[in-house]
C-alpha cells in the first residue's frame, strides 16, 4: 500500500514534529548516508511515516527497498541455504535507502539476528537505513538474543562520534562494544513516539531524575539539531 505524508494525520499524533518529518522528506539525509530510527508503541504511525519517506525518496530517483525485519531475516536465511547469500547481501547494500519495519515484533533466532547484523554492518556509512521498532533500545536484546550483538548493531545504526566538545553517546549496551570514535561525525535522526503504554528510555541526559520517571532506564541521545524526542503521557 502506498502511503504519503499528505495522508498522515499529524494532528492526531501531536508529538510528531511535522517540520522535522518534512525535512527528512527532502531526502538530504540520504546524501549524507544518515540513518533514521522511528521508535514507539503500536498505533503511532511509524510504518506510515516509513512508507511516506520511502515514497519521497523514490520520487527523487533514489534506490529504495522496503521490508519487515522478519521478512528480511527469512530472505537472508533462504539465500544462505540456497548458497546465494553473498549476492543477496550485495543487493541489500546497493539500495540508497533500506527501510526495515517492525524490528521487535518477532524474536529472531541466533543465526537470523547475526545475518541481520551483517546487513546493517555492510551498509554502515555506505547507505541510509530506516528502522521502525515498537521497543526501546533497552529491550532490543530480547529480540536479538545477545547483548553483545545488540550493542554492535546499535553501534552501526547510531554511531558514537567526537567533534570538538560534542560527544554523541549510545545506549549503555552499545557503548560497551565501541572501541574508537568515528573520525567523521554523523548525524542520525530519532523520532520517538509514545501514546501511553511503556515510557520511552530515550531522552536527553538532564542529570539525575526524581519521582516516578526516575525508575525508567535512560539512554543518552546524540546532541544534534535533527534530534526529536517526544512522548504522549
Amino acid at each position: 500500500m502506498v502511503k504519503s505524508l499528505d495522508t498522515f494525520e499529524f494532528l492526531s499524533i501531536p508529538s510528531v514534529n511535522k517540520a522535522l518529518v518534512l525535512e527528512l522528506a527532502r531526502c538530504e539525509f540520504l546524501l549524507r548516508r544518515e540513518n533514521v530510527l522511528l521508535l514507539g508503541n503500536s498505533g503511532t504511525g511509524k510504518t506510515h511515516l516509513a512508507l511516506a519517506l520511502g515514497l519521497a525518496a523514490c520520487q527523487r530517483g533514489h534506490r529504495v527497498r522496503f521490508t519487515t525485519a522478519a521478512a528480511l531475516v527469512h530472505e537472508l536465511m533462504e539465500a544462505r541455504d540456497e548458497k546465494r547469500l553473498l549476492r543477496f547481501q550485495k543487493q541489500m547494500a546497493s539500495h540508497e535507502l533500506l527501510l526495515v519495519d517492525e524490528l521487535g515484533f518477532v524474536p529472531l533466532s541466533k543465526s537470523g539476528a547475526e545475518l541481520l547484523f551483517e546487513v546493517f554492518s555492510q551498509r554502515y556509512e555506505r547507505g541510509s537505513t530506516l528502522v521502525t521498532s515498537n521497543l526501546p533500545f533497552a529491550e532490543w536484546t530480547e529480540v536479538l538474543g545477545s547483548e553483545r550483538l545488540t550493542g554492535a548493531l546499535l553501534d552501526r545504526l547510531t554511531t558514537t562520534c567526537t567533534s570538538g566538545d560534542e560527544r554523541r553517546e549510545l545506549p549503555p549496551q552499545a557503548e560497551q562494544t565501541q572501541t574508537q570514535p568515528s573520525a567523521q561525525p554523523l548525524n542520525h535522526h530519532y523520532i520517538a513516539i509514545s501514546r501511553g503504554g511503556w515510557r520511552l528510555p530515550l531522552r536527553p541526559n538532564r542529570g539525575p531524575q526524581t519521582g516516578p520517571q526516575a525508575s525508567a532506564p535512560d539512554a543518552t541521545l546524540p546532541v544534534n539539531p535533527h534530534l526529536l524526542h517526544t512522548h504522549l503521557v
